[in-house]
């Protein structure tokens, strides 16, 4: 192998291992483990956790409501990504339900043979998600008033 390699074609097997809106806790370990293969040598995770303010007011719970064209919305984004960049692959899971202040709701990991593709893919991802995703959210906030959000 020369030391030039790294410009040849990608070596990792592009897939979309997973890519669902689930009710279930999102196990970033169990999503960096389905990625991961003797051919890739960089990993890059987002994790979109619910934090306790939003515009100066505090938080307590977020319920996360997808339209039912969601699950295959992110389907598309995630084969749209994969497409974009040849020998990644990716897993991504978004929440819904009811979440409770530092719970994951969203959660992506991609894996390629080099950092800067994998760095650019799950940015590319997590923009699109949130650009275009059609999941809302209820924030409930602490004087027990709530307000309806569209996550894009």
């Amino acid at each position: 192998m020369t030391a030039h390699a790294h410009h040849s074609a990608p070596t990792v097997p592009a897939a979309v291992v997973l890519a669902r809106v689930t009710a279930e806790p999102i196990d970033m370990t169990r999503l960096e483990a389905m990625v991961h293969m003797a051919e890739v040598g960089a990993t890059v995770s987002f994790v979109g956790c619910v934090r306790d303010h939003d515009h100066g007011r505090a938080v307590r719970t977020l319920e996360y409501e997808a339209h039912p064209s969601a699950q295959r919305a992110l389907q598309a984004i995630a084969d749209e990504v994969s497409s974009r960049h040849p020998g990644a692959r990716l897993a991504v899971l978004h929440r819904t339900g009811r979440l409770d202040v530092g719970e994951v709701a969203l959660g992506a990991v991609i894996g390629t043979a080099h950092r800067a593709d994998a760095f650019a893919a799950c940015a590319e991802l997590v923009e699109a998600i949130k650009g275009t995703l059609p999941i809302w959210k209820l924030q409930t906030f602490d004087d027990g008033s709530t307000e309806w959000v569209n996550c894009l």
